[in-house]
């Protein structure tokens, strides 16, 4: 990983859960990071604080739902940075559990906006960027309930997360002659984070690991390894690309 030495990384969502632990792992291999939170300043914070003291690390506040704050929040980021190389897409949330006839309009495009506009706004204001770097690279979060369909009362998180997928093919195709590389991972049960905390009961992760063919929960940690690989492959060939973090539920 000696090649992410001194790359320029803004994260969004990073001051929690898996988009800590991403930010903890490009630190270790000598990144400069921007820290993009919505509410979480202090887990932001901590990880600027407990930043290798070379590193360059600081933490802007933006909601990016909103054009105007997304917009802004890349610009500072950019700025701070004084350019940008990586991207990683992590901002995003389940929201709540809904079935079909419980789905109004408002948690539709709630959900929607929390798990694809923000993307859209935030990957848009950061590709000018990107590009002027030279060889850079883009990492989306999906999940693989995007691959799966999710447990019940995920439909509509479900059908974002599956279009992230589509989305990373996409721009895959759009943005590899000028040099920018998207790929993406999907995450299966990944345990102490604030989304299952939230979202997911004992019971259901008991049941859920059961037939997880390694047995276990996934980490933070487990994904912040194979999306600081991605995040590595700047100048790589790998491009359009889902990597799988689910101990092989999908792969069964």
């Amino acid at each position: 990983m000696q090649k992410l030495i001194h790359k320029r990384v803004l994260v969004t969502g990073g001051g929690q859960g898996i988009g800590r632990a991403i930010v903890d792992e490009l630190l270790r291999q000598g990144c400069h990071v921007a820290i993009h939170y919505c509410k979480n300043a202090r887990g932001a914070e901590e990880a600027r604080r407990l930043a290798p003291t070379d590193a360059k690390v600081g933490c802007f506040q933006a909601d990016l739902t909103q054009e105007e704050s997304a917009r802004e929040m890349v610009n500072q980021a950019v700025e701070f940075l004084g350019g940008l190389d990586i991207l990683i897409n992590n901002s995003g949330d389940l929201v709540g559990r809904r079935s079909l006839e419980q789905v109004d309009m408002a948690f539709w495009r709630q959900v929607i906006e929390v798990n694809l506009t923000t993307m859209m706004l935030v990957t848009r204001e950061a590709v000018p960027h990107l590009v002027k770097s030279g060889q850079s690279s883009i990492v989306n979060l999906a999940s693989l309930a995007g691959r799966m369909g999710g447990h019940s009362g995920s439909l509509v998180y479900a059908a974002t997360k599956g279009a992230v997928l589509t989305w990373t093919r996409s721009l895959a195709n759009e943005l590899g002659e000028r040099g920018v590389r998207v790929n993406a991972v999907a995450p299966g049960l990944i345990l102490g984070t604030s989304f299952h905390n939230t979202h997911t009961t004992a019971e259901s992760a008991a049941a859920t690991v059961a037939r997880i063919p390694l047995r276990r929960a996934g980490s933070a940690a487990d994904v912040a390894r194979a999306v600081t690989f991605l995040a590595s492959e700047y100048d790589g060939f790998i491009t359009g690309a889902t990597l799988d973090i689910n101990g092989g539920v999908y792969g069964c």
